[in-house]
């Protein structure tokens, strides 16, 4: 999906619930980010806000082949369209990472996190908006959760462990189903908390909090060693062996 898609989306009344919804489980999970450096990559823009006015600074960064449209409106262009696999970031930039429409969209989900672990601090965290494989949202392409690859929770676990991340915690959003009718609307924050006190596995996606592994792990190579032939003594010939060799050469 480009960005005219996803704005679109996050304009209807079903964007807008799931918005809020989503920003739930990120304030969650980030109560303050005053005096860090928040970065938004993918279509992050909707949930940039909760932390734009509050932060040190604030940027968002759109794949190429998606797009970009300015942010904020009304204000100097915090967005930019970026190489998702060489950002323009020197190492250790920034305090937080946020993924949305990111992962689930990239062609090498594995380079894009290894980039990201560039560019996070050494105290840095990531949270990824990843839809959930076994949701409902992604049985429909009418909400960009419905495009791209889905994830479950393994599949996640294993990808952030090779990119030298730990899960820190975990959650889900979207208990509802994508339906655009006035009474499922009304009735969303219900089914989040139902959803949630009965850990129903159908979420429409995952939010995963990650924390930055600074010392990773090499594995040991063992050398092997050549032992050393143990060296066998030399026998002297006795007198009698010496006799017979004279005779027969004789």
């Amino acid at each position: 999906m480009d960005v005219i898609d996803l704005r679109d989306f996050y304009s209807q009344r079903l964007g807008i619930v799931a918005r809020q919804l989503i920003n739930r489980g990120i304030r969650a999970r980030w109560p303050n980010a005053e005096g860090l450096r928040v970065l938004g990559l993918g279509y992050p823009t909707p949930y940039l806000g909760l932390f734009r006015d509050t932060c040190e600074r604030c940027i968002a960064f759109m794949p190429a082949a998606q797009g970009v449209l300015k942010w904020p409106t009304g204000r100097p262009a915090l967005a930019t369209l970026i190489d998702e696999f060489s950002m323009p970031l020197p190492d250790a930039a920034v305090d937080r990472v946020l993924l949305v429409h990111a992962l689930e969209m990239s062609d090498d989900p594995e380079r894009l996190l290894r980039e990201v672990w560039r560019v996070l601090s050494p105290s840095g965290r990531l949270i990824a908006i990843i839809p959930n494989r076994r949701g409902v949202w992604t049985r429909t392409d009418a909400t960009p959760f419905g495009h791209g690859r889905p994830y479950s929770r393994a599949q996640i676990t294993q990808l952030l462990r090779q990119t030298w991340f730990t899960p820190a915690s975990w959650g889900e959003a979207l208990f509802m189903p994508p339906v655009q009718g006035s009474w499922f609307l009304r009735s969303a924050m219900a089914w989040e908390r139902v959803g949630a006190a009965l850990s129903m596995p159908f979420a429409g996606v995952h939010i995963v909090e990650a924390s930055k592994q600074v010392y990773r792990a090499i594995p040991a190579r063992r050398e092997r060693t050549q032992l050393i032939p143990s060296l066998r003594p030399v026998l002297v010939p006795s007198s009698t062996a010496t006799r017979k060799s004279s005779h027969a050469e004789s």
